[in-house]
């Protein structure tokens, strides 16, 4: 049976969290973590913990946040067909793909795919007053101050590939291209929404929300998925917004962005967003060295430790390593949360998991 050896720790997770942020010295770097189903029961067996609840996961790895989101309290909005799954508040249609290593709910049936205006018109969107705000007020107080909190998540406002999942990713592309004044009214609506729920959800929860973590991916792995000229005319002034909505709460802003996406981190400083999440370093300018370089003490890092490299395909030797000269590299601007860059995968030996919390424990204290 497995287990992970911790040092002493001076700092309450909540206090490590918000001096991350500010870039001020912490007794370790915080700790994020992320897996997916499959791999995450696997990780519970082999530490002796199955039939526990997640919560005992969370605090064995030592991770420092957790979520708080209002549940969704309204009518079912969108029908559900044979042998599919359906996300109610956005309207993407998934299916179930089984492979060697378990399995994934993969988006498919794009409902708004070459659709006439008249459906992106009829399009729901919830309303934000079908959502239970005392119940994540209720959540939040639960913690009892011990942990950092959040609210969002990568999927907000995500406006490429949320509405890609509902569009497919070519019509998004070219709406967005082409300004299509039905799609537009539409992606603008469902911001709006996102927006309208989040500050009632942070008014419930006042003084207990942490920061406001939100994604939107920008990057393939070699360059951008779209221009920076573009970016700047419809996707920034809407995450400005949410950026605006944070910082009228005084909280900061965590934006997770897949791929090669440091070109566009200037104009996140620019509007106020504090930290970038999932860091993958086999992109192009991706790498904990470049990032460091150019964007160290402006804005806080989340992920590098990636979960196509050493940690699905090495040793755990290997894991250790390249765990090891991150945080080296990290450690030196501050404002570093250490994390994988994504959900960790179904094909990743629970060993090299646990070997890589285990190098944050041993190798993520400062001096």
């Amino acid at each position: 049976m497995y287990s992970i050896q911790k040092g002493k720790e001076t700092m309450t997770a909540k206090e490590r969290v918000k001096s991350t942020f500010l870039y001020e010295k912490t007794d370790r770097v915080t700790i994020g973590y992320d897996a997916n189903p499959a791999v995450h029961e696997r990780l519970k067996k082999a530490l002796g913990i199955d039939g526990f609840s997640d919560e005992t996961l969370l605090q064995i790895l030592g991770v420092d946040y957790r979520p708080v989101q209002a549940p969704y309290t309204g009518p079912e909005l969108f029908s559900v067909p044979a042998k599919r799954r359906v996300d109610q508040l956005e309207g993407s249609i998934m299916r179930w793909v089984a492979h060697e290593t378990g399995g994934y709910w993969d988006f498919c049936d794009f409902p708004l795919k070459d659709a006439c205006e008249e459906a992106f018109e009829k399009f729901p969107v919830p309303d934000p007053d079908c959502f239970d705000y005392q119940a994540a007020s209720d959540l939040a107080k639960s913690y009892d101050n011990q942990f950092a909190l959040f609210t969002g998540h990568a999927g907000m406002p995500d406006i490429i590939n949320s509405n890609g999942r509902i569009m497919g990713v070519e019509d998004i592309l070219c709406h967005l291209l082409e300004k299509d004044e039905a799609a537009m009214s539409l992606i603008l609506r469902r911001a709006e929404f996102q927006l309208k729920m989040l500050d009632r959800l942070l008014h419930a929860c006042k003084g207990q929300i942490d920061f406001l973590w939100l994604g939107e991916d920008l990057g393939t792995q070699i360059g951008p998925m779209i221009s920076l000229e573009l970016y700047r005319e419809v996707l920034k002034p809407i995450h400005k917004q949410f950026a605006d909505l944070a910082d009228s709460y005084h909280i900061p802003s965590l934006i997770h962005t897949c791929g090669s996406s440091s070109w566009v981190y200037e104009d996140f400083i620019e509007i106020g967003i504090k930290g970038v999440d999932t860091l993958q370093p086999e992109a192009v300018h991706m790498s904990p060295k470049y990032l460091k370089e150019h964007f160290g003490g402006r804005l806080n890092f989340r992920g590098c430790i990636s979960t196509a490299g050493p940690l699905a395909y090495g040793s755990c030797r290997d894991v250790t390593d390249v765990c090891k000269e991150t945080l080296d590299i990290m450690m030196e601007c501050r404002g570093y949360h250490f994390a994988p860059t994504h959900a960790i995968q179904d094909n990743t030996p629970v060993e090299n998991i646990i070997a890589m919390y285990q190098a944050a424990h041993d190798y993520g204290y400062y001096k």
